[in-house]
């Protein structure tokens, strides 16, 4: 446990002095298997909950914990002591022990006093700190108004969905076997899934990756049910040229391979995460050409022909993941949302010019706040008359917008189709 806590404290911290969690790799660090599984879960979990965290320990420390290190061990501690189901002495002894791991010899009683205590008084101090709106939900104030504000009743779900385990879907690689095949398997090994509507398959309890049949071979791959929409309102056909403008992390750029053989050209802006998408491939035997550039300046990249279909997965606020993601949302920033709408719409009219007539473009983000999804459409309609928005008939009344749920995220989705004239 010790291990665990340390590297989720380490996490935490980096995330709390406004570090991303993808600029520090789990899988970097010197852990086992299970550890590294431990410290994964530890981590999400505790900036998942943050905002109750944080106003527990305001609750019961004099002063506020200057030291991050300490704070974040004593964020884990607590995540920990609330919601798993480890030994509470257990849980306190090794906090204290990993506080000098941390190198904060001198805090180890403190620690140790703030645990005891909260064991002593868990539920009055939970529902204190839940008074507040941000206690509550573990959201900044900023983001739950905008939700209220933009999506009235809908709002109260979406904020308890961000306060659970996010669920766990599966994709099978069409190429290489049958749905029903491949759900049998997992039968045969007692994974229970339910198909849902798009042929993702929701498993009712999560598992390892290595516990999943033939995932090394390339027959499956782990995919949110809502992403999984993508790949299906192309209408993909053998032989189109399609575009994936910023691909990475590659699961609808693979998706889209498996539906149809296209000619696919995956783009992204980093080199890094790039790579990841070939390895992605080479375990799944798919190909598709790979090009490190920015998608919104074409002159650097685009050799004349024009596409068939392109995927504009734009870069976003993240909102509809943050219980995949938990550290974007205290990492955000008010005006980053409008930020994130320029980039959008430059990309929009970028990659508008590289469409074929007839052709059909998929805006998607994994945001469900209205600047970055509706409003950027409706703005981008208003700039291009060539332009034709068609709502998602799987979606229909919801303009387009998957709201987070136990079956998937939240996803955006708008096909816009270019006039063939």
């Amino acid at each position: 446990m010790i291990a665990a806590q340390k590297v989720a404290a380490e996490r935490v911290a980096a995330v709390l002095a406004g570090r991303s969690l993808a600029q520090r790799r789990l899988d970097d660090a010197d852990l086992s298997q299970s550890d590294r599984a431990a410290a994964l879960d530890l981590t999400q979990g505790t900036l998942r909950h943050l905002g109750r965290l944080r106003a527990v320990v305001a609750q019961m420390a004099a002063r506020p914990v200057t030291d991050g290190r300490v704070e974040a061990l004593l964020l884990v501690a607590l995540y920990q002591l609330w919601q798993t189901r480890h030994a509470p002495h257990a849980i306190v002894d090794h906090a204290v022990r990993t506080v000098r791991v941390l190198g904060a010899d001198g805090a180890g009683g403190f620690v140790n006093a703030l645990l005891r205590r909260f064991l002593r008084e868990r539920e009055p101090l939970l529902q204190q700190a839940g008074a507040t709106p941000e206690g509550r939900w573990s959201l900044p104030q900023w983001w739950i108004e905008k939700l209220e504000r933009q999506l009235g009743p809908n709002a109260r779900p979406v904020l308890a969905a961000g306060l659970e385990h996010p669920p766990m879907s599966v994709r099978v690689n069409r190429r290489r076997t049958s749905l029903e095949a491949y759900r049998a398997r997992l039968e045969a090994v007692d994974i229970a899934t339910r198909l849902l509507d798009n042929d993702a398959l929701l498993l009712e309890q999560p598992v390892p990756s290595a516990r999943l049949p033939g995932f090394d071979e390339g027959l499956v791959s782990i995919q949110d049910a809502g992403a999984q929409w993508a790949a299906r309102l192309l209408d993909l056909h053998d032989g189109q040229r399609v575009l994936d403008a910023c691909a990475a992390p590659g699961g609808k750029t693979a998706h889209m391979l498996e539906i149809a053989a296209v000619d696919m050209l995956a783009i992204d802006k980093d080199e890094h995460r790039l790579r990841d998408i070939d390895r992605l491939l080479a375990r799944l035997g798919l190909e598709a050409a790979l090009r490190t550039a920015d998608a919104g300046a074409v002159d650097t990249w685009w050799d004349g022909r024009a596409f068939d279909r392109i995927l504009l997965d734009a870069p976003c606020s993240a909102s509809g993941i943050v219980r995949r993601h938990p550290d974007a949302k205290w990492l955000r920033r008010p005006g980053d949302v409008e930020v994130f709408a320029r980039q959008q719409a430059r990309l929009l009219d970028a990659l508008w010019q590289v469409l074929a007539p007839g052709g059909t473009l998929l805006y998607a983000t994994c945001s469900v706040f209205a600047e970055e999804n509706r409003d950027t459409v409706r703005a981008f309609l208003e700039r291009h008359p060539d332009a034709r928005h068609s709502e998602p008939v799987q979606f229909a009344g919801s303009g387009g917008q998957l709201l987070p749920d136990q079956e998937h995220d939240g996803f955006y989705y708008a096909p816009l189709r270019k006039s063939d004239r």
